[in-house]
């Protein structure tokens, strides 16, 4: 084309004698489409095709006018030069293509690890963006726990056979030397897919602290080659990244179970401390009655051995609490509670738990304010007995006689019913709200004896709630003293049902 571009303008009537620039156009395009070297040649080519077809003698690589040798000579050099920075600005201008696309990919990658909610959410996204930016079939990432492999995350959806031969593996070091690839021959064991006749399989291994956490396995069109030096970056730095969150994991688990441990420890120790008074008290009280009842030796007046009974009987019920307390504890702290949720109507429930809880309240004045009208709750009708049961007691032990007791429910703006048991005793501090229901917590009083219980009654009321969906506050009751308050839910209405 500029062959025939510079024919037309020295043979027209427009008088340029000398249009050989013309083949600068073509080295400069042949500099920007293919590199250094084809530039190079282009302007060898239009140096001799110049010499040959344009100047006399023409078809000879002989000259007759030096003036035209210099001509021809500076033609060559200019056209060298301008080849040479052509080229070296068209692989300079690919090189930070290639860069800012490496760093995108790498950008991607970091803040996919650092937003997902998982290190398998994460894996699953980084084997996606992979199959894009390392130019693979299919990437599947395998870690290892255990001992075991397991596949975490695939970019398909495929079968998976149980091996597959492997093509190269990405060797690195803990120098400054690059990481290279080394194609091994054979089978190796993986728990991914096996590359089909035009493809090979590459892997990178994942480590982090000398540990081998698992391996990135992917699917390479076998006419591509190797990765390429940028895939090989990206390959490594998410081998990297993800080797880094799974070892994060296994440090967050071990330190999970190192704290559970040390619960567990502060658990039975606070356990251990608080049965071996508060259960022994009872125990003592009765083995003491009981004792002097068997004595042959003492006469008992009717009066005196039915007093006697009732003591026993009383500290037994209250050993009966705390060993409940204790077992309904540990069912909420290991997780086995399985609340049965059904609807009932609030009233029902606790009207016969109030009745019975009249004569352990004694001289206190106990009243019940829960309307008919309220909607069906979505409870467990044994552990909203077990709670309120445990909030009476709770009000017995701590608001002296002749003290107000009262329970009451109201329907609340969000839909809920709001359950309340309040006490006009001497209530709780404000600093002291916040620890109410943590286990093992007792409020300090003034001149309180030695029956303290275990501190346990309201933190079983806050996990048992907790089990059935519902929540437990806190505060002053309008007569002064504490006031806990269960906000249940709301059972849904029965389809068909305008109620």
């Amino acid at each position: 084309m500029a062959t025939l571009l510079v024919a037309l303008l020295e043979g027209s009537s427009i008088g340029i004698q000398d249009a050989s620039p013309v083949y600068l156009l073509a080295v400069v395009a042949i500099g920007a489409a293919f590199g250094t070297v084809p530039a190079l040649a282009m302007a060898v080519i239009a140096f001799l095709a110049y010499d040959i077809l344009f100047t006399e003698p023409r078809l000879s690589l002989a000259v007759a006018d030096p003036q035209e040798w210099l001509d021809l000579l500076l033609f060559l050099f200019v056209a060298i030069a301008i080849g040479r920075l052509v080229a070296v600005q068209h692989r300079r201008a690919e090189e930070a293509d290639r860069r800012a696309h490496e760093a995108n990919s790498l950008f991607a990658l970091s803040r996919v690890l650092a937003t997902a909610p998982s290190t398998e959410a994460a894996a699953i996204e980084i084997a996606q963006r992979l199959t894009h930016d390392a130019a693979l079939r299919r990437v599947w990432i395998v870690a290892t726990t255990g001992g075991q492999p397991h596949r975490i995350a695939d970019s398909d959806d495929g079968p998976v056979p149980a091996h597959s031969p492997v093509g190269a593996t990405l060797v690195r070091t803990t120098d400054a030397t690059p990481a290279r690839w080394v194609r091994v021959h054979g089978a190796h064991r993986s728990a991914g897919p096996a590359p089909h006749g035009d493809a090979d399989q590459v892997l990178v291994r994942l480590e982090s602290d000398g540990m081998e956490l698992g391996t990135l396995f992917g699917i390479r069109d076998r006419a591509r080659g190797l990765p390429t030096r940028e895939e090989t970056r990206i390959l490594a730095l998410a081998a990297d990244q993800l080797a880094l969150a799974l070892r994060r994991d296994q440090l967050r688990r071990a330190a999970t179970e190192v704290e559970i441990a040390r619960q567990g420890d502060a658990l039975k120790t606070a356990l251990i401390d608080s049965v071996s008074h508060d259960l022994r008290t009872p125990l003592a009280s009765i083995r003491a009655t009981a004792g002097s009842l068997a004595d042959a030796d003492v006469e008992w007046p009717d009066a005196a051995r039915r007093e006697a009974a009732t003591l026993i009987d009383a500290e037994a019920a209250r050993l009966d609490r705390l060993v409940r307390g204790v077992l309904d504890l540990s069912r909420i702290e290991t997780g086995t509670l399985h609340p049965d949720l059904e609807p009932h109507d609030l009233a029902s429930i606790v009207e016969p738990i109030v009745a019975r809880s009249r004569p352990a309240l004694g001289a206190r004045s106990l009243e019940e304010d829960v309307p008919d009208s309220l909607p069906p709750v979505l409870v467990d009708a044994v552990l909203l007995d077990v709670i309120l049961t445990n909030l009476l007691d709770n009000a017995a032990v701590h608001a002296p006689a002749p003290a107000l007791v009262r329970v009451s429910a109201v329907g609340g703006r969000d839909g809920s019913v709001r359950l309340t048991v309040e006490d006009g005793g001497p209530g709780v501090p404000e600093n002291e709200l916040p620890r109410l229901f943590e286990r093992f917590h007792r409020v300090p009083r003034a001149l309180e004896g030695s029956r303290r219980g275990l501190g346990i009654g309201l933190s079983v009321v806050k996990g048992l709630s907790e089990a059935m969906g519902a929540t437990v506050e806190a505060g002053r009751s309008a007569f002064g003293g504490l006031a806990i308050t269960i906000v249940l839910r709301v059972a849904p209405a029965e389809p068909g049902n305008d109620g």
